[in-house]
C-alpha cells in the first residue's frame, strides 16, 4: 500500500519577518528606554509614596468598578448589534463605537456637560443628593466612556463567528430565550467576553484625557496613576519614570492572566 503523502504546511513568506520585527522593536525599545532610566536605588521610595500608593489603589478600584460596567452595559448591546436586525442598527454601531476614534479630552467635555452640575443630567442628578463631577464616580464614568467600545467591538465579533445554530437548536428544543442566552450563548462566546473585559480593563487603567477633564485631579479622590505620572513629569523625573514602569507591569500582569484564562477555556 502506498503511504499517503503529507500535505505540505503552508508558510509564510521570508520577508515578512524584517517588517514583523520592526514593529516589535518598536513597541518593545520605548520600554526598554523606560526601564533604562529608572533610578533603581531609591525605587521602592519613589513608588511608595502616599500619593503613588493613593493613585495606583484608586486606579486599580476604578478600572475594577468601570470594567463590571462595561460588562453590564456591553455584553446586552453587543447581543443587540450581532443578533438583531433593527431599523437603523448601523448608525447605532457607530455610534456606539464613537469614542474609539473621539479624542479623549472631547469625550471628558461630553461627560460634563451631560452629568456636570449646569449639565443636562446633572441638576436632576444633584437634586436627588448626588454629584458626580469631579468626584470618585466621575473617574468611573469616564473610563466606562472610552473603555466599553473595547468589549462591544470584541464580543460582537465572537458571537458573529460563533454563529447562531447553537442557538436554533437549544430554542427548538423548547429552551426560552434568557435559557439559551445564559446556557447557550455566554458559554459559547466566553473567551471572546474575556478577551473584551481585559482589554475594558487595560483601557480604564490608562486612561487620562476624560479624567482629567470630567474629574479634575484631587489626590486619594480623582487623581489616577496616570494623572500622578503627567504632575510627577514636571517635578520629578525619577518619580513619574519609576511609576510608568509600575503601570507597565500591572498591565502586563493583566494581560498575562487573561491569556492563561482564555488557555484554560
Amino acid at each position: 500500500m502506498t503511504a499517503r503523502r503529507a500535505r505540505p504546511e503552508p508558510g509564510v513568506p521570508g520577508w515578512i519577518h524584517v517588517p514583523a520585527l520592526v514593529g516589535a522593536a518598536f513597541v518593545l525599545l520605548p520600554l526598554v528606554a523606560v526601564v533604562s532610566r529608572v533610578e533603581w536605588g531609591s525605587f521602592l521610595e519613589l513608588v511608595t509614596s502616599e500619593a503613588s500608593r493613593d493613585a495606583l489603589v484608586l486606579s486599580l478600584q476604578t478600572s475594577a468598578a468601570s470594567t463590571v460596567l462595561c460588562l453590564l452595559l456591553g455584553v446586552p448591546m453587543a447581543v443587540v448589534l450581532a443578533r438583531t436586525e433593527l431599523p437603523g442598527l448601523g448608525v447605532l454601531r457607530s455610534l456606539v463605537l464613537l469614542p474609539l476614534v473621539l479624542p479623549p479630552v472631547v469625550g471628558g467635555i461630553a461627560l460634563l456637560y451631560t452629568f456636570g452640575r449646569r449639565g443636562l443630567l446633572g441638576e436632576t442628578v444633584e437634586a436627588l443628593g448626588f454629584q458626580v463631577a469631579f468626584s470618585t464616580v466621575a473617574v468611573v464614568l469616564a473610563q466606562t466612556f472610552v473603555a466599553l467600545p473595547f468589549l462591544v467591538v470584541s464580543l460582537e465579533g465572537a458571537l458573529r463567528t460563533a454563529g447562531r445554530r447553537y442557538e436554533v437548536v437549544a430554542a427548538s428544543l423548547g429552551a426560552r430565550p434568557t435559557t439559551v442566552f445564559r446556557r447557550v450563548t455566554l458559554p459559547l462566546v466566553l473567551p471572546g467576553l474575556v478577551s473584551g473585559a481585559v482589554l475594558s480593563f487595560a483601557r480604564a487603567l490608562g486612561e487620562f484625557g476624560a479624567t482629567i477633564t470630567f474629574a479634575g485631579s484631587l489626590q486619594g479622590v480623582t487623581r489616577t496613576l496616570p494623572l500622578e505620572i503627567y504632575l510627577r513629569r514636571e517635578t520629578d523625573a525619577d518619580a513619574a519614570v519609576a511609576l510608568s514602569l509600575v503601570l507597565v507591569v500591572v498591565a502586563v500582569v493583566v494581560i498575562g492572566f487573561a491569556r492563561q484564562g482564555r488557555t484554560a477555556l
